[in-house]
């Protein structure tokens, strides 16, 4: 696994308010590997989905602080879901309401498909879409939606069954656990050529490569990048990429006070289709949706760095690179390529530690309660990884 480091610097901002309904970015749930080469998307764990059954109809998703229906509530028009979400009363909450669709979109599993969901928590009710409560924009028959497959656009209002079309558009609502906050400057100008973004604490490459690439080009060109003093730079998720996105903008749908280079484009992510491997996901800036091509195809890539919580690290380069699995772990930690010769502290959320030495793999977590725990591999001149126990 590759080790990359956060650095936020703040040095030149316009103010543009935004409110945060989400604690963090959750990862894409994408947990297998389509190409030797280094940077996919399941070769970085950041923000690792982690739910909760609070065994009265509603989930708790644990990264970013939302609470979900667990079962959506069926097929139904617009105009009634946003109705139903807003009247409904659940798990003994009535501040329920239809998501935004960076809220849809966050619980997609790109693991999966058909749904795109894990239905260990939310259950399969043969949904083909789901409402936001976002229309296009200038629009008022065109909504925003996320779909079984894995994607997210703005469709016509007149496709789900009940308005007289042929497709199952369902509502699942979600409410806030905390209140949301209010950030007074959604993006930081870093005057090298960086952004950042302070909604997710992502920075982005403030202009794109001006090259068409191949999925696998893209990945290397990213990997290998040195750009503003860092060398931790990738090629973005679909997650990560799509969260660029502003609904209320087209043609492109992107501030361009911060992005003016970005253009209306399509931009690789690292996520593959798992049902079609040799395909990946990509973002189209006209409005924003997010859909899928052949990886021989070309696009252009937007690099991203940046870790949001506690892993950030210092990059550190191992020879073979280590890998931590599996992740969740139930008892035990293994590490791929590794030389016997490496040192370990486990430990937990609010720094206890828990271990501490060689041959980790040695040892059973069984007894450990669930939760987020935290393994440093070598000091911190290494890296950290954060686990889930389960």
């Amino acid at each position: 696994m590759k080790n990359i480091y956060f650095l936020l610097i703040t040095t030149f901002s316009f103010a543009q308010s935004v409110t945060k309904t989400m604690n963090l970015l959750p990862d894409t749930g994408q947990n297998t590997s389509y190409t030797a080469t280094f940077g996919q998307d399941n070769d970085y764990n950041i923000n690792i989905p982690l739910f909760t059954n609070n065994a009265n109809g509603t989930i708790t998703d644990n990264v970013t602080n939302l609470m979900w229906q667990q079962v959506d509530g069926g097929e139904m028009t617009h105009p009634n879901a946003i109705t139903y979400a807003n009247n409904l009363v659940l798990g003994g909450y009535s501040d329920w309401r239809l998501p935004t669709p960076r809220e849809s979109f966050s619980i997609l599993n790109l693991q999966n498909s058909n749904p795109a969901l894990n239905t260990t928590y939310f259950t399969n009710t043969n949904a083909g879409y789901w409402w936001t409560n976002t229309f296009e924009l200038n629009s008022t028959t065109r909504v925003w939606v996320t779909n079984a497959g894995g994607g997210i656009g703005n469709k016509p209002i007149s496709e789900t069954i009940s308005a007289g079309g042929t497709f199952k558009y369902h509502a699942r609502a979600v409410r806030d656990i905390v209140t949301p906050t209010v950030i007074a400057n959604h993006f930081t100008d870093n005057n090298n050529g960086t952004i950042t973004d302070n909604l997710t604490q992502l920075t982005w490459q403030k202009v794109p490569n001006a090259n068409l690439l191949t999925w696998e080009n893209a990945i290397g060109y990213a990997e290998g990048l040195s750009f503003a003093n860092a060398t931790d730079w990738r090629l973005p998720n679909i997650k990560e990429l799509q969260s660029l996105n502003d609904e209320s903008l087209i043609n492109p749908s992107v501030n361009q006070t911060f992005f003016g280079a970005i253009g209306i484009k399509n931009y690789w992510s690292s996520t593959t289709l798992p049902n079609q491997v040799t395909s990946s996901w990509y973002w189209n800036t006209a409005f924003g949706i997010t859909t899928y091509t052949p990886k021989t195809n070309t696009n252009y890539v937007i690099c991203v760095k940046g870790n949001p919580v506690i892993l950030a690290v210092n990059k550190f380069d191992f020879k073979p690179k280590l890998k931590v699995f599996p992740n969740p772990f139930s008892s035990r930690i293994n590490i791929e390529n590794a030389t016997g010769n490496e040192v370990y502290r486990l430990y937990n959320e609010v720094g206890q530690e828990l271990f501490s030495g060689r041959n980790i793999e040695k040892q059973d977590f069984l007894d450990l309660i669930k939760g987020i725990y935290f393994l440093e591999i070598n000091g911190e001149t290494a890296f950290k990884i954060k686990l889930i126990k389960q």
